[in-house]
């Protein structure tokens, strides 16, 4: 649905967008990711048509985002991060207005506006005047502007910016329940929402790709996917000798709690110690209260590589 290939975008001799790459399949959800000034927003505006490219090439629902915009602006729901909204128009008003732009057939109308009013939880302030409403509802009102013409693809700049706890999980259940029709592509700062909500991350840094999977994935990569945390009781000192001898365990550390310790066991890439582990905490009379697999949150993976990046471009 999105095919970007080499795109670039300069400012005199700054790059914003440095030739990337990247394609986002139709049903996907795919989070943008990146330290404030790394490029996401302006990929996106010239996803969305709103500026041109330098160099490179971007298809979007098989229409030529530089030669073909009318037809690429007819697929595609926007959300920007500061959302244009009439202040003076009351939020129905507004919604039939933008309904119209989009050229939603008269009959759809009341029906399409209906829903997404409903959808973005505005129903109880439809008949209010937007410059009154508080930031939160004003983004609802611009998420249900992004839903009125029912778009193949939904672009969302921070979607839920100024949101307030409660509205976030609307908008966050919103988000994946349109994800069963929509191909979806998102940049958030809230890491956690990106875990939550999408298949797969990309990762931009000065306006370069540095990573571009699925979390699980990335995780793997930075090896943490094949480190146990362990809890037992019993004989520390024996137990961790005997988990060191286990063959494709490359490092344990333990950490001394008298009666019980903790350890985690960092095994080689792609080996599952699990069973070995556990048949020798047994063997060395060692009770385990707890194992699992050590996890690594977005937050941490985008930490690494970002820091990695910058470390190898200084």
């Amino acid at each position: 649905m999105i095919k970007v290939e080499h795109l670039a975008k300069r400012y005199a001799d700054v790059y914003a967008v440095n030739d990337i790459s990247f394609e986002v399949h139709q049903g996907e959800i795919v989070g943008l990711l990146g330290p404030n000034g790394a490029g996401k927003t302006t990929t996106m505006r010239i996803l969305t048509c709103y500026m041109p490219a330098t160099s490179g090439s971007a298809n979007v629902a098989g229409y030529d985002v530089f030669r073909e915009s009318i037809n690429v602006r007819k697929q595609i729901g926007y959300l920007p991060e500061n959302v244009p909204l009439y202040p003076e128009m009351r939020v129905r008003e507004y919604l039939l207005f933008r309904a119209k732009l989009k050229k939603l057939p008269s009959r759809e109308r009341k029906s399409k506006i209906d829903e997404c009013i409903e959808k973005c939880s505005i129903t109880e302030v439809q008949n209010q005047i937007i410059g009154t409403l508080s930031k939160g509802y004003r983004q609802r009102v611009g998420l249900a502007d992004t839903l009125v013409h029912d778009p193949k693809i939904l672009i969302l700049d921070e979607p839920t910016i100024g949101l307030d706890p409660n509205q976030i999980r609307q908008v966050r259940q919103l988000i994946k329940e349109l994800g069963a029709k929509h191909t979806i592509l998102l940049s958030t700062h809230i890491l956690p929402e990106v875990e939550m909500l999408c298949e797969r991350v990309i990762i931009i840094n000065k306006g370069k790709i540095v990573a571009m999977d699925t979390p699980t994935n990335l995780a793997i990569q930075l090896r943490a996917g094949n480190n146990l945390v362990l809890e037992v009781r019993g004989n520390g000192e024996k137990i961790k000798n005997a988990l060191t001898n286990i063959k494709s365990v490359k490092k344990v550390v333990w950490q001394d709690k008298g009666e019980i310790s903790n350890f985690t066991v960092e095994a080689e890439k792609g080996a599952d110690v699990r069973e070995d582990v556990f048949s020798n905490i047994v063997k060395n009379n060692g009770i385990i209260r707890e194992m699992k697999q050590a996890s690594i949150t977005l937050e941490e993976i985008f930490h690494q590589i970002t820091m990695r990046e910058q470390e190898v471009t200084t």
